[in-house]
């Protein structure tokens, strides 16, 4: 198990823009963090009141928004426009070629999100798009599946081969998944504190874990602790 704390992430300031990025992206270069296995980006944006992403291009990508606070309002050149919240998910298959942009919906309050990218397992696909909502029933006390490379039990379906749970933990909560075969895992906390496999993590840390057996996640602390979970190829 390696541990990423979120202090050792990249970080960048444009004033709109406040992000911290996990593994190497635009300007931070790190040759020791270009990402795990199919899993290239979580980046952790807060966007001002009325600040955003341009129009802007993507291929041969598997993007994933997921809001912890706020709203991020999306338009894309597939004719696609919506307002993504805490609890939504959203895919966007960048594919053979897309257009898109991301701006905060509100002119008052900032948003926070998850910028997720996730290498495809076929180049040149058509692109695509969806959207579903996991309330936080789903997610609490249990780790809830919420991206897929078929779309199995409700999850949103992407073009790779990597799996993307989410929970919340209460202190005292605890979860467990089981690495099948030659599988590894990355546990990112989104918010909060969290043991995982006997060692705590705290907001904006990660960790990579390459063993055989069970990832126990628990939830530490007064504030409920908000994970995700990759399994990966």
């Amino acid at each position: 198990m390696e541990l990423r704390t979120a202090s050792d992430r990249g970080h960048v300031n444009f004033g709109w823009l406040d992000s911290h990025h996990t593994f190497s992206f635009g300007s931070y270069h790190d040759p020791n963090h270009m990402g795990v296995s199919n899993l290239r980006v979580i980046n952790d944006d807060r966007v001002a009141p009325s600040g955003g992403f341009d129009t802007h291009g993507h291929r041969d990508m598997e993007i994933v928004s997921y809001v912890l606070s706020g709203a991020l309002a999306h338009k894309d050149s597939m004719g696609n426009g919506s307002i993504i919240r805490p609890g939504d998910v959203q895919r966007m298959s960048a594919g053979s070629g897309v257009h898109h942009s991301e701006f905060n919906a509100s002119d008052t309050e900032p948003v926070r999100f998850l910028q997720i990218w996730l290498l495809p397992n076929q180049m040149g696909i058509e692109p695509g798009y969806e959207q579903k909502h996991f309330s936080e029933r789903e997610r609490r006390g249990q780790l809830r599946l919420l991206v897929s490379p078929d779309g199995r039990d409700g999850s949103v379906k992407a073009s790779q081969d990597g799996l993307l749970y989410g929970t919340l933990l209460a202190a005292g909560q605890e979860v467990t998944h089981a690495l099948q075969g030659p599988r590894k895992a990355y546990v990112h906390v989104a918010r909060g504190s969290a043991e995982v496999n006997g060692v705590i993590m705290n907001e904006g840390d990660g960790a990579r874990i390459e063993v055989s057996g069970e990832v126990r996640i628990a939830g530490q602390g007064e504030a409920e602790a908000e994970v995700l979970l990759f399994d990966l190829p």
